[in-house]
C-alpha cells in the first residue's frame, strides 16, 4: 500500500479554505497512491474551541465532507483519511464525535470516532464531544486498517505509570486484527514532546510489530502551536519518513509485507542545538500564523535596551519581515544612555523602522498631576508603574493609529511572579515569550546570534533592570534567574510544594517567597495577551487556577 502523509495548516472555522488546501494536497499526491491520510479535525481546524456549538460551523463541515466524497469520485483508487467533527445523531450527551473518516469513490466508507478525550493542560474535549461507543477496523485495499485519534495512542500501559483511562484503543485494534496502526492527530508543540511522540510509537511497534502511521497537524492556532513532524515507523522499529518541523509537507511512502519505497529517503539529523532551534522555530510560526489568522500585517514593539525585547524583535522580524515591524525606544528618566544605543544598534542590525519617544516630560506631567494627592509620600512601585504604563499607551496609540499589532514582549519568569506592569509592559495582542524562562531567553538570544551578532553583545551581558529607579537591577527584587526558573519549574511544571521544593537544595524562605508571588500575582495573568505556549505547563489554558482563592 502506498501511503502518502499530508501534513497541511488549517485555520480554525475556515472550512472552505481547509478544505481547498485538502482538495490541493489530493491533487499533488499524484498516481499510484492508495491512501492519503490528514490530520485530526483538519476540516474544521483545532482546537475550535466553543464554535462547535455553533449550527453554522457544523452545518459548513457537513457540507465540506459531502464536497469531498463527491471530488474522490475523480479519484477512484484514493482512500482518503480525514478528521471532522460528525454529529452522534442523539438527544443525550454532548452531541458530537471527534471522527476520523475514510472517504473513497464517491462513498463514506468508515468512521471511527475518537475514545480517549483529554481534559488536562490545554485540552477539554469532554465540552464538546461523546466518546466512541465501539473501535473497529476495516478491510481496505488488502489491508486492515486501524484508526486511532491523537490521544487514543497515548495510554500505552508500558509507558504510563498514572494512565488517565482503563482502555488501550491501539490494543482492542490490534486484537482485532488490524495490520497498519493509524493516528491522526493535533498534537501541540512541546520543547521535548517530539521524543515522546516518537518512543510511543516505537513501543507499540515493538509491541505488535505492526507498523505505525502518524499525521499531525501543523500551524499555529491561537496560544497552540502545531510542530507537524508526522512521521511512518514500519514494523521493523525503523523509521521510513518524517515530515518537517513547523511547515507544510507532503511525503509519499510505498509499505508492504516485502518491499519499502520512500519518495523522498529519511535522514536523521541530530545537532545539539535542536532543542533551542526547534523553540525558535515555534515561535517564529507562532507569531506568524497569529498574525495571518486574526488578519494583522504589522507589529509594533517596544525596545527597552533588554534582552527580552530585543530577543522578541528577532523573533518577529524573521515570522513577518522587518519591512512590517516599527520599533520604538522609550527613555524615561532613569534610562540609561547605553540602552537607546544598543537598541538603535539592534534595529539597524534588522532593517527594521526605529524611532525614539522620550517620556520624560509626560512622566513629569502624571507627577505634577498627582501631586497634590501624593504629596509628602515617597516614590514607590507607583512611580515606577506610571512609567511602564505611559510606555504602553504609546505603543497602543501606533496601534490604534497605524493598524499595528502590539507584541508584549515579558519573559515566563516575570510573568510567574508578578514582576510586569498590568497596562504596562504587559500590554499587546500577543505575548511572545509567555512561555519562555528567562534562562531560556538567553539560549535563544545565543542561537539568534549563531551565524551573526544581530543582537549587541551589550544587550546580553547586561544586569537585566527594567530601569524604572537609579540604578535598578532584577536581582535586587528576585531571586538570580537560574534559581527562580528551577523553583518555577518544581512548582507549575511538577505542582511540588514547599517542602518538595526545599528538598532539592534550595532555600525554604526563597522558595516560600517564590510560591507566594506565583499565587498572589494570578490576577495579572488573568489580564495578560495570549501567550504562545511551549513548556508543559504554560500559563492561560494550560493553568487555569481560582483568582480569589486561599490554599493553606
Amino acid at each position: 500500500m502506498k501511503i502518502c502523509l499530508a501534513q497541511i495548516n488549517p485555520t480554525v472555522g475556515d472550512i472552505d479554505n481547509n478544505l481547498k488546501k485538502i482538495k490541493g494536497s489530493i491533487k499533488k499526491a499524484g498516481d499510484g497512491v492508495d491512501l492519503i491520510v490528514f490530520p485530526e479535525m483538519v476540516l474544521s481546524g483545532y482546537p475550535p474551541r466553543d464554535l462547535l456549538h455553533k449550527k453554522q460551523l457544523i452545518f459548513k463541515v457537513n457540507s465540506a465532507v459531502e464536497e469531498l466524497i463527491d471530488f474522490s469520485r475523480d479519484y477512484p483508487q484514493l482512500g482518503i483519511i480525514i478528521g471532522a467533527p460528525v454529529e452522534t445523531g442523539k438527544k443525550a450527551g454532548k452531541g458530537l464525535y471527534n471522527s476520523g473518516l475514510l472517504i473513497s469513490n464517491g462513498s463514506l466508507l468508515f468512521k471511527q470516532h475518537k475514545s480517549l478525550l483529554p481534559t488536562y493542560d490545554v485540552f477539554d474535549e469532554t465540552r464538546y464531544f461523546d466518546p466512541a461507543e465501539e473501535i473497529a477496523t476495516y478491510l481496505f485495499k488488502g489491508e486492515r486498517l486501524g484508526i486511532t485519534i491523537c490521544e487514543d495512542i497515548w495510554n500505552d500501559p508500558d509507558l504510563w505509570e498514572n494512565r488517565h483511562y482503563d482502555l488501550d484503543p491501539v490494543d482492542i485494534l490490534v486484537n482485532k486484527g488490524a495490520s497498519i496502526i493509524i493516528n491522526i492527530s493535533a498534537s501541540p508543540f512541546q520543547y521535548d514532546k517530539d521524543e515522546i511522540r516518537t518512543n510511543i510509537l516505537k513501543n507499540y511497534v515493538n509491541k505488535y510489530e505492526i507498523p505505525f502511521v502518524y499525521l499531525n497537524q501543523v500551524g499555529g492556532n491561537d496560544e497552540l502551536i502545531f510542530d507537524g513532524q508526522s512521521m511512518i515507523i514500519n514494523k521493523n522499529g525503523e523509521m521510513l519518513g518524517k515530515l518537517k518541523a513547523f511547515a507544510d509537507d507532503l511525503l509519499s511512502i510505498e509499505l508492504s509485507r516485502d518491499i519499502e519505497q520512500v519518495d523522498r529517503p529519511y535522514t536523521i539529523q541530530k545537532k545539539q542545538d535542536d532543542k533551542i532551534a526547534s523553540v525558535e522555530q515555534a515561535l517564529v510560526l507562532g507569531i506568524k500564523d497569529y498574525f495571518q489568522k486574526c488578519g494583522f500585517k504589522k507589529a509594533v514593539i517596544g525596545l527597552s535596551g533588554g534582552i527580552d525585547s530585543a530577543v522578541t524583535l528577532c523573533l518577529a522580524a524573521e515570522a513577518l519581515g522587518a519591512d512590517n515591524i516599527l520599533a520604538v525606544s522609550m527613555p524615561g528618566p532613569y534610562s540609561s544612555e547605553g540602552s537607546v544605543i544598543d537598541s538603535r544598534e539592534l534595529a539597524g542590525n534588522l532593517g527594521v523602522d526605529f524611532k525614539v519617544i522620550s517620556i520624560k516630560d509626560i512622566f513629569e506631567s502624571y507627577k505634577n498631576t498627582l501631586s497634590g494627592y501624593f504629596a509628602d509620600l515617597p516614590e514607590d512601585v507607583t512611580e515606577e508603574n506610571i512609567q511602564a504604563r505611559i510606555r504602553g499607551n504609546i505603543l497602543m496609540a501606533f496601534s490604534n493609529k497605524f493598524g499595528h499589532l502590539v507584541l508584549a514582549t515579558g519573559n515566563k519568569s516575570e510573568l510567574a511572579v508578578g514582576y510586569c506592569t498590568l497596562y504596562g509592559d504587559m500590554s499587546g495582542g500577543i505575548s511572545v515569550l509567555a512561555d519562555v524562562p528567562k534562562t531560556m531567553v538567553y539560549e535563544l538570544a545565543s542561537y539568534i546570534n549563531r551565524k551573526q551578532e544581530m543582537i549587541p553583545e551589550e544587550i546580553i551581558e547586561k544586569a537585566p533592570s527594567a530601569e524604572l529607579r537609579p540604578d535598578q537591577k532584577d536581582e535586587d527584587s528576585l531571586p538570580p534567574y537560574a534559581v527562580l526558573d528551577k523553583i518555577l519549574y518544581y512548582y507549575i511544571d511538577k505542582n511540588m510544594s514547599i517542602k518538595e521544593i526545599a528538598a532539592q537544595g534550595y532555600d525554604q524562605e526563597m522558595v516560600s517567597w517564590v510560591i507566594n508571588r506565583v499565587d498572589n500575582n494570578e490576577y495579572k495573568r488573568r489580564q495578560a495577551a495570549p501567550g504562545l505556549k511551549l513548556t508543559s505547563k504554560a500559563f492561560g489554558m494550560g493553568r487555569r487556577m481560582p483568582v480569589a482563592a486561599q490554599l493553606n
